[in-house]
C-alpha cells in the first residue's frame, strides 16, 4: 500500500507531539524520518517509528531534551543531547557544526546523550545549503562482531559525506560499516525471505542466510566479506572512537540498544548514543565557485566512465534522488506489516493512518 508523504508527516508529526514533543521538535523529527523513506533508505524510515515509541515507553527518550554544549573552542563542541531523539539532537549538533565553520573555516562535534538520528545522509546534507562539506558519523546498537570475534562489539556505524557541486547534483555517501544495516534483516524478517551469504553470522561464528541469526545469538558481520572484513572493522571502530570515546558516550558494547531484543547494559561507560558531525566551508580551501565547477567534472568524468555491459556507472547520491524523485510524486510504500505497527502505534495517541 502507498502513502503520500504529505499523509505520512502529518501521522508522524502527530506520533511525536503525542509522546511530548514540542512542535518545533515534533517537526523537525518528522522532517529528519522521512528523509530515509524518500531517498528510498526504509529500514531507517517510518518503519522505525514504532522503537521510537518504545524506547519513550521505557522511559529511555526525554522528549522535551535541553540540548546544549558543554565543552567548545572556536572550531570543536561537545553537545549533550540530554537523552532526546537522535532526530532532534543530530540536527541541531550539526547547526553547531555550522555555525562553527562559518566562523572560523571547520567545525567539528561529537555528541553524548543522544538516541537513534536516522539516516546518516540526513545530518552530513544540512552543509550543503552553505556550501559546506557535511560529515555524520553514529555508533549503534551493538550488533557486529569483529573480524574474527563472536563478540557482538560494534554497531553498523554509518559514515555518510556530502559534498556541493555546482551545476552538476552534488556528492552525497551514506554507508554503514557493515555489509548491511540492521533495518534491512527487518525488512528481510517481514518478508519471511533468507539474507545474502555475507551479511551475518550464526552464533557459534559459522556462515548463515538466516534473517533472524542476529536475533538467535548471531552477529552482523563488518563490510568486506570473507577476505576484507577487517577494513570494515577498522572504519567501525572509528566512527565509535570519534562519536563515543570522544564526547563521553556509550561504546563498543555498552552503547544502550535500539532493537527490542537487546537490554541496555547495567554497567554504562558514557551517557547514552554518541554521534560525530563536521563542517568544512569549502572556501576555507579554495575559491567556492572553482571548487564546484571541478566537482562538475569530477561527477561528469566519472559518470562518463566506459560502463560494463547493461550496467550504468553512477556517483553516491544517485540513487536516493531518483527515488526521492519518484516517492515524492506516487508515494511511499509500506510493507503489510510496517502498516500495522503504525496502526497500533497510532491507536496509543488517537491518530489514524
Amino acid at each position: 500500500m502507498t502513502f503520500s508523504y504529505n499523509q505520512l508527516f502529518t501521522f508522524t508529526e502527530a506520533v511525536f507531539r503525542g509522546i511530548g514533543c514540542p512542535e518545533d521538535d515534533a517537526t523537525l523529527a518528522t522532517e529528519t524520518l522521512l528523509s530515509a523513506d524518500l531517498r528510498g533508505i526504509d529500514s531507517h524510515g517510518v518503519a522505525r517509528l514504532v522503537g521510537y515509541v518504545r524506547l519513550w515507553e521505557a522511559g529511555r527518550i526525554n522528549p522535551t531534551p535541553r540540548v546544549g554544549v558543554t565543552y567548545e573552542t572556536p572550531s570543536t563542541a561537545v553537545v549533550d543531547g540530554d537523552g532526546g531523539l537522535g532526530l532532534v539532537v543530530g540536527p541541531k549538533a550539526m547547526r553547531v557544526a555550522i555555525e562553527k565553520a562559518r566562523q572560523v573555516g571547520t567545525g567539528w562535534v561529537s555528541v553524548k546523550n543522544s538516541n537513534h538520528f536516522g539516516i546518516a545522509g540526513y545530518h552530513a546534507m544540512l552543509a550543503l545549503a552553505h556550501d559546506m562539506i557535511g560529515v555524520a558519523m553514529t555508533n549503534a546498537s551493538p550488533l557486529v562482531a569483529p573480524t574474527h570475534s563472536l563478540d557482538r562489539l560494534l554497531g553498523t556505524n554509518p559514515i555518510a559525506v556530502a559534498v556541493p557541486a555546482g551545476e552538476q547534483p552534488d556528492f552525497v555517501a551514506d554507508l554503514a560499516t557493515t555489509t548491511a544495516a540492521n533495518g534491512k534483516l527487518e525488512i528481510a524478517q517481514r518478508k519471511q525471505l533468507p539474507v545474502p551469504e555475507g551479511w551475518v553470522q550464526s552464533a557459534d561464528g559459522s556462515a548463515s542466510t538466516d534473517a533472524n541469526a542476529v536475533k538467535n545469538g548471531g552477529a552482523l558481520l563488518p563490510l568486506g566479506g570473507a577476505t576484507g572484513s577487517h577494513k570494515g572493522y577498522a572504519l567501525g571502530a572509528v566512527v565509535d572512537i570519534f562519536s563515543a570515546v570522544l564526547s563521553g558516550a556509550n561504546y563498543g558494547p555498552w552503547v544502550p540498544p535500539f532493537v527490542a531484543f537487546l537490554q541496555p547494559p547495567t554497567d554504562p561507560v558514557g551517557l547514552g548514543l554518541g554521534h560525530f558531525f563536521g563542517a568544512m566551508r569549502v572556501d576555507a580551501f579554495r575559491p567556492a565557485d572553482e571548487f564546484k565547477a571541478h566537482m562538475d567534472n569530477w561527477v561528469t568524468t566519472f559518470r562518463n566512465a566506459q560502463a560494463i555491459e547493461g550496467k550504468k556507472v553512477l556517483i553516491p547520491g544517485d540513487p536516493e534522488r531518483a527515488m526521492a524523485a519518484v516517492r515524492l510524486l506516487d508515494g511511499i510504500p509500506l510493507l503489510d506489516a510496517v502498516i500495522k505497527d503504525l496502526e497500533v502505534v497510532g491507536q496509543k495517541f488517537g491518530v489514524k493512518l
